[in-house]
């Protein structure tokens, strides 16, 4: 059962919806510009990962959804709402435009996170260089059709991250996860597993 929450970040309120037990290994969600939290609970992605034994935890990104807007630098940000909510080394899904906020950190404190999964996500040539040789497990996951974040995005980000993985779904567009659904879980179940330190 998806939980609905809220937590103070320097006096701002931050929504966000969680499932599962919090002791399992914790998945963070953010979202793409048009979206939120609870495009992750209508897709039945944070219900489907409780189920399979993790602690999946979707975040409205400050002035978002119904979180409210925070001054501070995006991979701060990213790290406040870790420490705040207990995430210990959390799988990071950042799709489209919050690559903006996932990249500094992947780039700067790759050893805070188990993996990223960049979702088609946004500012990756800007990043090329911090990026080089991190070894964190990566997957990249684009629609064939992308005409917002070209593919020749995932295969720079395959190219500077050695433990990186890059799957293509046919004939989706940019938000590939809202058509290819089902599969778009099986590669995040998938990824999860074969990655994750804790027993699940």
């Amino acid at each position: 059962m998806v939980r609905e929450k809220h937590v103070l970040i320097d006096r701002s309120r931050i929504h966000y919806l969680e499932a599962g037990e919090g002791s399992n290994q914790d998945i963070l969600f953010l979202h793409g510009m048009k979206f939120s939290a609870q495009t992750w609970k209508e897709l039945g992605t944070l219900d489907y990962l409780a189920s399979e034994g993790f602690h999946p935890v979707a975040v409205d990104l400050p002035g978002f959804g119904k979180s409210e807007d925070l001054s501070m630098e995006n991979d701060k940000i990213l790290l406040a709402i870790m420490d705040r909510l207990g995430l210990e080394k959390p799988f990071l899904v950042a799709p489209s435009f919050s690559g903006g906020y996932s990249l500094p950190l992947v780039a700067v404190n790759p050893w805070r996170l188990s993996g990223f999964v960049a979702v088609a996500s946004t500012k990756i040539p800007d990043y090329l260089e911090k990026l080089d040789g991190n070894s964190l497990p990566a997957l990249a996951v684009w629609g064939e059709h992308d005409k917002i974040v070209s593919v020749e995005h995932a295969d720079l980000l395959c190219r500077c991250m050695p433990n990186s993985r890059k799957v293509i779904f046919k004939d989706a567009e940019h938000p590939c996860y809202l058509t290819e659904t089902d599969a778009f879980h099986q590669e995040l179940l998938g990824f999860f597993r074969s990655t994750n330190e804790r027993p699940v």
